[in-house]
C-alpha cells in the first residue's frame, strides 16, 4: 500500500532505522559517524553525544534552556581575543582543563606534578640571564626563587628552558594592563646550568581573579562562587628529550589555596616564601634585603625509547 501524502510505501519504524526517536536517539546519532576514516573521531563524537543525550534527558532540559545554553556559548566565543581565550576560561571554571591534564601527565615517584598553564601564557617570554630580575617596575616585596631541574633519576637537566610568568603586586598580568606596565613584566625564559640549576629574582606573587567581565564570570555569580585564584608563579620546562612539565609554584598561606576557581592547586606545589634578612646574600645576588626566598626543585621525566 502506497502513502498518498508523500509516495513512499507504508513500513514499519524498523525498515527505516534513520528516523528520530527520543528513545534511541544517542544510537540514532552515532549510526550516522559510522563512515568515518578515523576511528578515534568515530569513538569520541559517540560517546560525546551518548552522554549528552543522557544529559539532556536526566535534566529534561527546556527549550528555553537551551536557548539560554545557545546565548552563553555564543557569547563565549565572540569574548575571546587574541589575549583571552573564554572557552579556555569555561573549561578551568569546570574542572575539565584539569581532568584532561591529570589524565595526559600522571606524575609517579618524584615527578613534580603538572597543573594547567591558565589563560595568560599568551606571549614569548624575553630570555634573561641566570639570576636576573623578571620584575621591570619595581612594584612588590623582593623574592629570590631558585631550583634544580633534574630527571627521574636525579641526573641534572643541563640547559633546560625554564619559563616564568606570574602577577604583579596588585594581581595582574602585563598583557591585562597594555601601555600601564611595561610588556613582559615578570616574564621570563632561563637556561638552566650544566647540574640542572636555575634562579631569578621576582616579587611576591598576589592573589587574583580571573577574568569574570564576560560569560564566565556571570557563571560564577549565578553559582555563588568567587573568581579569586590564590597566589602562584607558573613554572614551565622543557628540554630536548623531555617531557614538557606545566607547572604552578603555590605560595603557601595564601588566600584560596581551598577554592582556587581553577581548581589547579596541588598539595605538593604549595611551598614556604621564608623572609630572609641576609645583607651578605642579598649583596650576592643583587636583592634587595630583606627578602623572601623559595626553592623549587623539579624533577621531570625522560621520553624513553621503546626498546628501553
Amino acid at each position: 500500500m502506497t502513502d498518498h501524502t508523500n509516495g513512499l510505501p507504508r513500513t514499519g519504524a524498523e525498515a527505516l532505522p534513520g528516523l528520530f526517536d527520543a528513545e534511541r536517539s544517542a544510537h540514532i546519532v552515532a549510526t550516522s559517524f559510522a563512515a568515518s576514516p578515523d576511528p578515534r573521531l568515530r569513538a569520541v563524537l559517540t560517546s560525546l553525544v551518548a552522554h549528552l543525550h543522557d544529559f539532556v534527558k536526566d535534566v529534561t532540559l527546556t527549550s528555553q534552556e537551551w536557548e539560554a545554553a545557545i546565548r552563553f556559548l555564543t557569547a563565549t566565543g565572540k569574548k575571546c581575543t587574541d589575549t583571552r581565550q573564554e572557552f579556555v576560561l569555561l573549561s578551568d571554571v569546570l574542572g575539565v582543563s584539569m581532568l584532561v591534564d591529570a589524565l595526559n601527565n600522571r606524575a609517579e615517584g618524584d615527578l613534580t606534578e603538572s597543573t594547567v598553564e591558565g589563560p595568560f601564557h599568551v606571549v614569548v617570554s624575553p630570555p634573561r640571564a641566570l639570576g636576573a630580575s623578571i620584575d621591570e617596575t619595581g612594584k612588590g616585596e623582593p623574592c629570590l626563587v631558585t631550583g634544580r631541574v633534574v630527571d627521574e633519576d636525579g641526573l641534572p637537566v643541563a640547559g633546560a628552558s625554564v619559563d616564568v610568568w606570574q602577577a604583579d603586586a596588585d594581581g595582574y598580568y602585563d598583557v591585562q594592563l597594555p601601555g600601564e606596565v611595561p610588556a613582559n613584566n615578570l616574564r621570563g625564559l632561563f637556561t638552566a646550568d650544566a647540574e640542572g640549576r636555575f634562579r631569578f629574582q621576582t616579587i611576591v606573587p598576589r592573589f587574583y581573579p580571573i577574568p569574570d567581565d564576560g560569560p564566565v564570570g556571570g557563571l560564577l555569580r549565578a553559582t555563588s562562587r568567587h573568581p579569586y585564584r590564590p597566589a602562584h608563579i607558573h613554572v614551565e620546562v622543557t628540554a630536548p628529550g623531555v617531557r614538557t612539565l606545566t607547572t604552578h609554584l603555590f605560595m603557601a598561606g595564601t588566600p584560596y589555596l581551598n577554592s582556587d576557581a581553577v581548581f589547579g592547586v596541588k598539595a605538593s606545589l604549595i611551598r614556604d616564601f621564608v623572609v630572609l634578612d641576609d645583607p651578605e646574600l642579598a649583596a650576592a645576588v643583587g636583592i634587595a634585603n630583606p627578602f623572601r626566598w623559595v626553592n623549587f626543585p623539579i624533577v621531570v621525566r625522560r621520553e624513553r625509547k621503546l626498546n628501553d
